[in-house]
């Protein structure tokens, strides 16, 4: 019976650390389908990975743009070659209670072919129906970029 009196007080010390891990794991897998959707060009899946009213915001050389998720997804839906978007470095996740953030390098192809890379950083929040994106912003390079 003492094993087990040190055990259980080892258990609710370690148990948040598990949690964590298991919400990073589910942070980086929304970030995930959202580019699987983007990949099928599938409108109505890229909506289903963001809060309603999620925007996106990117920089490029002119400046920083935005636009809602509602045209980025038709946007994506709309064009006429594959699209692939994916980490090329490890991904940074950072989860506090609901909230969540997401660092980490990108390249994007359009036709099979290298379009642009950056840095993307998404914010999440934990939902009844799980993590959705509320906000993505990246920067849009197409020099410098690794492999490329």
């Amino acid at each position: 019976m003492e094993p087990m009196r040190k055990i259980i007080p080892l258990f609710f010390v370690l148990a948040p650390v598990f949690a964590q891990g298991s919400d990073q794991k589910d942070v980086l897998t929304a970030v995930q389908k959202l580019f699987d959707a983007m990949a099928a060009r599938d409108a109505a899946a890229i909506r289903a990975t963001s809060v309603a009213d999620a925007r996106l915001y990117s920089l490029r050389n002119d400046g920083p743009g935005g636009t809602s998720i509602e045209d980025f997804a038709n946007r994506i839906a709309s064009s006429k070659e594959e699209v692939l978007e994916r980490f090329t470095g490890k991904p940074m996740v950072m989860v506090s209670g609901a909230i969540a953030q997401v660092w980490s390098e990108y390249e994007f192809l359009q036709g099979g072919k290298f379009h642009h890379c950056g840095v993307d950083t998404a914010t999440l929040f934990k939902t009844p129906a799980g993590w959705k994106i509320a906000a993505l912003a990246f920067t849009r390079e197409t020099t410098g970029c690794k492999g490329h």
